[in-house]
């Protein structure tokens, strides 16, 4: 895709258009390019991000053949070289084919789970595989219990990713959602593989499923912890991360991190008034009061003014630490109170708390002012 900056949904542009028609072209002439560019680019700036995906994927319906299976091979055959091991999805042109895979390929079931296959090895097939797993769940779940063992991690990150029930930006798994069992022997079998890129998202599916099942992640975690390697500490710790900062006391104990802990703690925010866009410091002193050595998880909390009058809480990671008996730590931080496209801020007073292994245990204030 284009490297300048520009908003997200402007990557799927005319120009856009006019590449992907090259691209499937090359595999199939007879591609009616400058048709497909027009269908694909109609009143464009009306349309957000997912809006000009999907228009780009219903031009391709009325371009290619209508026989599903010789259009997913056209569509396979047209994709670019295989990603590098060291480089993530980048090939943001090849989501419409995703799109277009979940839209027609159930009737083809192999076809299109071999087309997946190889487009998730340029860009992604975790959208598109979500509708298989509605229709066909168990077909879907062998399928992608035997790509686990595949040589590319791309494919080896699909089978995780394209069934984490709650998936960011993809269509949620209500199935999923409600009885996570299917997804065990894939996660199971992704546990200790040499890809960082496949183990991260092995855990932020567990962090997904903690979110329903909390007692199953826990329950599974104990077995993996057993004997387990640093890299699948680091797995287990960042896939318990929501448990750990709702401070529950199971997955606290679990990573080492006792919810009986006996510290003394105080807590500090400057300035007082602090403009939307601005920075503010956060100090914490912890002392431990414990009579024992103790590991300690730091996070706090920041209870964002609404307009209703209500506060809005959002947990942030700080830092682990180890203090001795009697010892004691002074953390600081910078907080930055920028909007975001996911949450808006306002004027008013925002309330910030300590949390030490999942204990409130201070607590300071500022007043957010309009810039």
């Amino acid at each position: 895709m284009p490297t300048e900056r520009k908003p997200f949904k402007d990557w799927f542009d005319r120009e856009a258009a006019r590449r992907l028609a090259a691209q499937i072209s090359r595999a199939w002439p007879e591609f009616p390019a400058r048709d497909y560019i027009r269908n694909a680019t109609r009143n464009l700036d009306a349309l957000e991000f997912q809006g000009r995906v999907r228009q780009f994927a219903d031009a391709l319906t009325t371009a290619l053949p209508e026989e599903t299976a010789g259009a997913l091979d056209i569509l396979t055959r047209s994709l670019p070289p295989v990603l590098p091991d060291d480089q993530v999805a980048n090939g943001w042109l090849q989501w419409p084919v995703g799109q277009w895979i979940a839209d027609h390929g159930l009737p083809c079931f192999d076809e299109s789970m071999a087309a997946m296959t190889e487009l998730t090895m340029r860009f992604s097939s975790e959208f598109a595989v979500r509708p298989f797993l509605e229709a066909y769940p168990e077909k879907t779940f062998r399928r992608l219990l035997g790509l686990t063992r595949h040589t590319n991690h791309h494919v080896r990150r699909w089978c995780s990713e394209g069934t984490r029930p709650r998936l960011p930006w993809g269509k949620r798994l209500h199935a999923l959602i409600a009885d996570p069992s299917p997804c065990w022997p894939i996660l199971d079998a992704l546990k200790d593989d040499p890809s960082l890129y496949v183990r991260k998202s092995v855990a932020n599916h567990l962090n997904d499923i903690a979110k329903d099942h909390p007692a199953q992640v826990l329950g599974r975690c104990r077995c993996w912890i057993e004997s387990a390697s640093p890299e699948r500490l680091w797995l287990i710790r960042h896939g318990l991360r929501t448990l750990i900062r709702t401070g529950d006391p199971e997955a606290l104990e679990l990573l080492g991190f006792s919810s009986k802990a006996l510290v003394e703690a105080s807590l500090s925010v400057s300035p007082e008034r602090l403009a939307i866009g601005g920075s503010a410091t956060i100090v914490a002193t912890i002392r431990n009061r414990d009579g024992e050595r103790r590991r300690l998880a730091v996070d706090y909390i920041v209870h964002f003014a609404r307009p209703s009058g209500r506060l809005s809480a959002k947990t942030f990671k700080w830092t682990t630490l180890e203090l001795a008996v009697g010892a004691k730590a002074t953390l600081e931080k910078k907080h930055r109170f920028q909007p975001a496209t996911i949450r808006t801020l306002h004027s008013g007073r925002h309330r910030i708390e300590l949390q030490v292994n999942g204990q409130r245990v201070g607590e300071a204030s500022l007043r957010l002012i309009d810039a």
